[in-house]
């Protein structure tokens, strides 16, 4: 199975991220990640999705996307000609003899510590998804409380561009 991220540019209306999923939902696929935020055009959202499959259920999901009805355009984002990034916000048990061992890893991650309380710090971190995995697996030790990632965002690199004409 490969890891596939696809880039779905929508024309920005209500229910279209619904039918989107529905379609995955319908037909068994699982989505890994999903994020999705209107474009540089306030009509269009971008969808970046990621999927990992078989490469003949990735060419039936591609597919299946062209032939919805609000799905402008699809592209798929390959690992050498896009940049890829994640947000996660990782809230720690801090009591007073480990916060130094957390600063120190938030460090070396270069996360942000955001927020500071007498029992929690919480962190800010972005990267690769194996980056975000790493500072989490790291930081289990001292007890995880909650985490938020916001699945994978993409772009091309270079003059490349998705628009929507």
């Amino acid at each position: 199975m490969a890891r596939h991220t696809l880039s779905v540019l929508v024309n920005n209306h209500m229910g279209v991220l619904s039918r989107v999923s529905g379609l995955f939902s319908r037909r068994g696929y699982n989505i890994e990640s999903l994020s999705v935020g209107k474009s540089e055009d306030p009509n269009v959202s971008r969808m970046t999705i990621v999927v990992e499959c078989e490469d003949d259920v990735y060419m039936q999901i591609k597919n299946q996307l062209a032939k919805l009805m609000d799905v402008i355009k699809i592209a798929e984002f390959e690992e050498e000609h896009s940049v890829k990034r994640e947000l996660a916000l990782i809230k720690i048990d801090a009591i007073n003899g480990t916060r130094s061992q957390i600063m120190e890893i938030a460090n070396i991650f270069r996360a942000h510590i955001i927020d500071v309380t007498n029992s929690t710090i919480i962190l800010e971190i972005t990267g690769d998804q194996n980056k975000v995995s790493a500072i989490i697996s790291m930081l289990d030790e001292f007890g995880i409380k909650e985490v938020i990632r916001t699945g994978v965002s993409a772009i091309a690199r270079g003059d490349s561009e998705l628009k929507n004409y």
